[in-house]
């Protein structure tokens, strides 16, 4: 009998090579090659002319463009994420910590949509259809007419797809599902890269929503070909610590949306429910104000959201520790050196440890003012105004330059009751603009001024 002919996959591109390389020859990914078994080359062009269908070329023009519908899903935190709901034909890709609620959350979004009388379907391939249901009576969902189809061959569930024509199914996990046509076992580079192509031809020709829930490799990355990303319309990923209540989830990727944009969620006894306030998860329940504390405003997608930045400076070694938790260690390195070299505050022998309060990953320059500022603040043992804030990217040169959206992150703080702020002079609000009453706005240019206004104010 003749041997089965391998090849080596890359899981990050897709790409393969007859023999095992530490490095891939098309991505230059390493270590992300994977044996797999050689398919014939007959049936894959079948199958691959099965997918397409011909299209006549039309100008742009001549195109007929409607805004597409969307349909609410019953959890505000979720369609925000998504972009304003589902979308009709649309693929989403949702990964996430295994515990971290993709499947509890799927579970209520598609009782609320059966609820409001649309057809749902629910195809589950890691669990039975009593597990299944004992999870939705842990819910409350009581009632449920959710239907559940416990299967993991392609075939079926296609065929289920066709049969009883849902407007939102759920595939829990695209790992978990294999095709016939392939020898290869499920959840193989080959397995998942062909099995959500046909899942996403099926979801653009019948009009089904389909939502794909993917694992997450060690590292957090969804696991399987990085052309699955690409497939789908849109990816979200669950962050947040398994041992807290609260979970985040982000938009990576949104055809119909705003990326990295996030919704905030709390688990309860009864599943997830939407946080409609999440500044308040960020912020720490201080009754006097602290050394080494300041909030910024950050931008996540659309939604200026209120962070606390904790900053400890204490005496250290030879060779002092710099730590950052959600914020960019590199960055904080440099911070450090701009507030030596233009404001004179000198940490070279101090251990500096910084924290974005929540959990939250800030990304975005904008903290580096009030980095400094908290780290100023622990320095010197002495606290900042009462509902102060700061917000601003500083160059190295010692500039402050203006941050994105600025108008909208002083009116989220001054709706939430903040007092002073030191902002950019670029993102000033306009004189008697009465969405900014009773909060005192001063703005600077250069970080040696920041310092000597925040020493005054406190």
């Amino acid at each position: 009998m003749a041997k089965d002919k391998t090849q080596y996959i890359c899981n990050e591109c897709g790409g393969t090579s007859p023999k095992w390389l530490g490095k891939c020859p098309h991505c230059n990914a390493w270590n992300t090659l994977v044996e797999s078994v050689a398919e014939s080359t007959a049936p894959a062009k079948n199958r691959f002319a099965s997918l397409a269908k011909t299209a006549e070329v039309t100008t742009l023009a001549d195109i007929e463009a409607t805004d597409v519908q969307r349909t609410p899903t019953g959890h505000d935190e979720l369609d925000r994420v998504l972009g304003g709901g589902i979308v009709e034909g649309g693929v989403v890709l949702i990964g996430g910590d295994p515990g971290i609620g993709k499947s509890t959350l799927l579970l209520q979004a598609l009782d609320s949509l059966q609820r409001a009388g649309l057809k749902t379907l629910y195809v589950t391939g890691e669990e039975s259809g009593a597990q299944v249901a004992l999870r939705s009576r842990r819910l409350g969902l009581d009632g449920s007419q959710v239907s559940v189809l416990a299967e993991i061959q392609l075939e079926k569930i296609l065929a289920t797809l066709d049969a009883t024509r849902p407007a939102i199914a759920v595939i829990d996990s695209i790992q978990t599902v294999y095709s016939e046509q392939l020898t290869s076992a499920p959840g193989s580079v080959a397995q998942v890269r062909e099995c959500a192509a046909h899942l996403t031809r099926a979801a653009k020709a019948s009009g089904t929503a389909i939502v794909l829930v993917g694992h997450v490799t060690k590292e957090g990355a969804l696991a399987g070909p990085r052309v699955l990303e690409h497939m789908v319309d849109t990816v979200l990923y669950f962050e947040g610590d398994t041992h807290s209540s609260f979970r985040l989830i982000r938009a990576i990727k949104n055809r119909f949306g705003a990326v990295n944009e996030i919704g905030v969620f709390a688990m309860t006894e009864k599943g997830l429910k939407g946080v409609s306030n999440p500044s308040a998860i960020f912020l720490s329940q201080h009754s006097e104000p602290v050394p080494g504390s300041c909030v910024m405003v950050t931008l996540e997608g659309t939604r200026p959201m209120l962070v606390e930045i904790q900053a400890l400076v204490d005496s250290g070694g030879p060779s002092p520790r710099r730590l950052s938790v959600g914020l960019d260690r590199d960055r904080l390195a440099m911070l450090l050196a701009v507030l030596h070299r233009h404001a004179g505050v000198a940490c070279m022998d101090q251990d500096v440890f910084v924290n974005a309060v929540g959990g939250v990953r800030i990304s975005e320059p904008a903290a580096d003012l009030a980095v400094m500022l908290s780290i100023t603040s622990s320095l010197r043992g002495k606290p900042l105004p009462k509902g102060f804030l700061a917000f601003g990217e500083v160059g190295l040169a010692g500039e402050v330059r203006p941050a994105p959206r600025g108008q909208d992150r002083l009116k989220e703080a001054a709706k939430l009751g903040f007092s002073v702020a030191v902002v950019p002079k670029a993102n000033l609000p306009r004189k008697n603009d009465k969405a900014y009453e009773g909060m005192t706005v001063h703005g600077v240019d250069r970080i040696e001024e920041a310092m000597e206004l925040a020493r005054s104010l406190a």
